[in-house]
């Protein structure tokens, strides 16, 4: 999930810059944004885990193995886990499906091309918006703040999406 007016990814990289000891990078006019990975159940929701190297299969399903399982552990779901997922390359890499066939988790079909049904991104909607409204002057802050509105999703809203 990217925070940013736009919706859409960029990443700045500037060569030579030099910072003095102390100081903080802040970002003027937006530009900057953070990928984070979350999921949840109905019994609410599970990490938060900032993706900082390029996301490909390897990188998902490392990101899968250091989050889903222990999520389910911690939200208690047992062995009733359905993995819901989109139709992203790295989503249905080889070794991505490995992974989950290894693990035994159930994986819901899902269409190609289907947005609007994606539950994760209803509720990324709330906390998006609040992240925008506190108007994060840097990265930092910015992961700060997305941490702080995904830590305040009321447990009893999941459920319906």
């Amino acid at each position: 999930m990217c925070f940013i007016p736009s919706d859409t990814c960029r990443h700045t990289h500037k060569r030579h810059v030099c910072t003095k000891p102390g100081t903080i990078h802040t970002v003027k006019h937006g530009g900057s944004s953070i990928m984070l990975w979350g999921c949840f159940s109905a019994a609410g929701t599970g990490r938060l885990d900032r993706i900082e190297a390029k996301m490909n299969g390897a990188k998902f399903k490392e990101i899968l193995d250091e989050n889903l399982l222990q999520s389910a552990q911690d939200l208690r779901l047992g062995q009733r886990i359905t993995f819901q997922q989109d139709n992203d390359p790295k989503h249905t890499a080889k070794t991505t499906q490995e992974w989950l066939w290894y693990k035994h988790l159930n994986v819901l079909e899902w269409p190609s091309q289907s947005l609007d049904f994606n539950p994760i991104k209803h509720l990324w909607r709330d906390p998006k918006i609040a992240v925008q409204q506190r108007s994060p002057s840097n990265l930092t802050e910015l992961e700060r703040i997305c941490r702080e509105e995904w830590e305040k999703l009321p447990n009893s809203g999941v459920p319906r999406l």
